[in-house]
């Protein structure tokens, strides 16, 4: 793991005490809380100030879902913290689930009071062994000390706390998927509406934050909003975890100002290019997205920014590709990765996703002929739409892009064969 110098707040060694309550609460933890439990009313206020967006993928702005969480009227609500990560390129939850459970468990407590939940669940990848057993070992703690039981009494009520195990399955992360899951079933994802904020788990209002969003939250509350809007560049507010992978000297996990630009993420604290490489093209938020090329290194990689250039953040992850590295090689990998991931329950999505593969895999091996062209055109444009969730879109959108941007690549292979 790659740590930048500035700022550091997520990624800072001093809190990254592991599972030891006693050590959290030596750096500070705990003061974001105990604001919290004086006025529970005011988190909401305070988060909104601040410009938390959601870190799980869309960026939909924390205090808006919180919000809708605390207008139900119902006797329980629920939280649930998405610790699911399976996407190629994204490995940041899991080194914050590992080094620093507390910020997120403290987090998710700030939640609990500004929306009136009473039911936290942290559902965690099982392949993320460390960061599991860190996370139970951190609740364990937490259940039996003092600021805990001073926290229920400011909510009003009995506050149930559970880490569980996902599926370990990439469509386990879709939002109603996770809820599928943690009541017992396969992660099939579900219709909506009604939304989980409706009707969630168990029939239960409830809303889904990912681990970073949460780990931001007492910091927040202990520094104050506009602190937080500080860290940003430009109208971006806070830091980002950007995952750096691929053909880069120095990949890694680096936590930098949001609206940090593409180049300066890969020629500064990446360390540019792998030696005699030349940048490419790098795929943003992980591979379900629009690919950027050299004309997009200007860009600031926040939420807005990017989805000005027809891509998503998403996650944070960014794997860079240098020339000489073949795209529709590395677009045919990423769609076998979503026809395997795919849960079968929408047979568009699993038997589309597996044409696609079948025709990238001729194309990346010069077997390739016009009419598989034609083919894998014609499936993006009926496929989108086509499942209860956005697995298929965003796989659609990944071959789109690659060809409308580097087609010549997909008619060498035709040439070939």
């Amino acid at each position: 793991m790659t740590q930048d110098t500035t700022p550091q707040v997520l990624l800072n060694p001093e809190f990254h005490v592991g599972p030891d309550l006693a050590g959290w609460y030596a750096v500070g933890g705990g003061d974001g809380l105990r604001t919290a439990m004086a006025d529970p009313k005011a988190c909401l206020t305070m988060i909104e100030a601040s410009g938390l967006r959601g870190m799980g993928g869309a960026g939909f702005p924390t205090s808006r879902k919180w919000g809708m969480l605390a207008d139900r009227d119902a006797a329980d609500k629920v939280i649930i913290c998405n610790g699911n990560e399976d996407e190629p390129g994204t490995f940041k939850d899991r080194v914050l689930l590992e080094t620093s459970p507390h910020q997120v468990i403290e987090g998710g407590l700030i939640a609990a009071l500004a929306t009136g939940a009473n039911y936290l669940y942290y559902y965690i990848n099982p392949h993320h062994m460390k960061g599991l057993a860190a996370m139970r070992r951190a609740l364990e703690q937490w259940l039996v000390d003092d600021l805990f039981q001073d926290m229920q009494k400011a909510l009003g009520k009995s506050m149930h706390i559970y880490v569980v195990e996902s599926s370990g399955l990439y469509i386990g992360g879709e939002e109603t998927a996770v809820i599928s899951s943690i009541e017992g079933g396969f992660p099939f994802p579900r219709v909506k509406p009604p939304f989980p904020v409706e009707s969630g788990l168990f029939g239960k209002p409830t809303i889904i934050n990912n681990v970073e969003t949460l780990s931001n939250v007492s910091h927040i509350l202990r520094n104050g909003a506009d602190w937080y809007q500080n860290l940003g560049i430009g109208k971006a507010a806070g830091t980002k975890l950007y995952s750096l992978s691929g053909d880069v000297l120095r990949p890694g996990l680096y936590e930098l100002p949001m609206g940090t630009s593409l180049h300066d993420l890969v020629f500064i604290h990446g360390g540019g290019m792998l030696l005699g490489k030349e940048f490419k093209a790098v795929f943003t938020g992980g591979p379900s997205n629009t690919l950027l090329t050299k004309k997009d290194l200007d860009v600031a990689m926040d939420f807005d920014s990017v989805r000005e250039r027809n891509s998503r953040l998403g996650t944070g992850a960014m794997i860079v590709i240098s020339e000489g590295t073949s795209i529709v090689r590395k677009v045919t990998e990423y769609m076998d990765f979503f026809a395997k991931g795919s849960c079968g329950q929408c047979p568009p999505c699993k038997s589309g996703t597996f044409q696609i593969a079948r025709i990238l895999e001729r194309f990346s091996t010069g077997d390739s002929t016009e009419s598989d062209l034609a083919a894998l055109e014609n499936l993006c444009k009926i496929l989108p739409g086509c499942g209860r969730c956005a697995l298929i879109d965003g796989a659609v959108t990944v071959v789109e892009s690659s060809l409308e941007t580097f087609r010549d690549e997909y008619l060498a292979g035709i040439q070939r064969s």
